[in-house]
């Protein structure tokens, strides 16, 4: 059994859909889903800087992208097992939503769009900030957070 795990914004970086544009069928695949986004997806996955690419406007469509390009490598890999768990984590949701047909690509990166959008203008009204934390001993971490005084 195979599991996909569909990671959220955060996960990209620089030039990290480079290596996948070797891949028969991909360049086309991300320019249909650039068309869907609104988005110039080659571009944003292979040449933009860790700045733009930080925007949530530009990553969330990369990392939507990215996991259909898995999926879609994965799919075309005869070896690889058929049977799949698939799980998402934040905007990783909707990727899992298209991997396993509940959405169609195109309809994955249309939602996608409106949210990254949304999500950007909310963003850009009043400076915030986001973490997780994984791992460490609870009580250091609920005094480094207390630490950090009101926001």
């Amino acid at each position: 059994m195979l599991a996909i795990v569909c990671p959220g914004q955060g996960s990209q970086t620089p030039g990290f859909l480079a290596p996948w544009l070797e891949l028969d069928g991909t360049r086309d695949l991300l320019a249909s889903l650039s068309d869907a986004a609104g988005v110039d997806l080659i571009r944003h996955g292979t040449e933009s800087d860790e700045e733009t690419i930080k925007d949530t406007a530009v990553a969330q469509p990369l990392i939507v992208a990215a996991g259909l390009v898995a999926a879609a490598a994965l799919e075309a890999d005869a070896a690889a097992p058929k049977s799949t768990v698939v799980a998402g984590h934040s905007v990783g949701e909707v990727t899992a939503a298209a991997v396993t047909g509940v959405l169609s690509p195109a309809e994955a990166l249309s939602l996608v769009r409106v949210r990254a959008t949304g999500m950007a203008r909310a963003a850009a009204a009043t400076p915030t900030g986001m973490a997780a934390v994984v791992g460490g001993d609870q009580d250091e971490v609920l005094a480094a957070i207390d630490a950090g005084g009101p926001v």
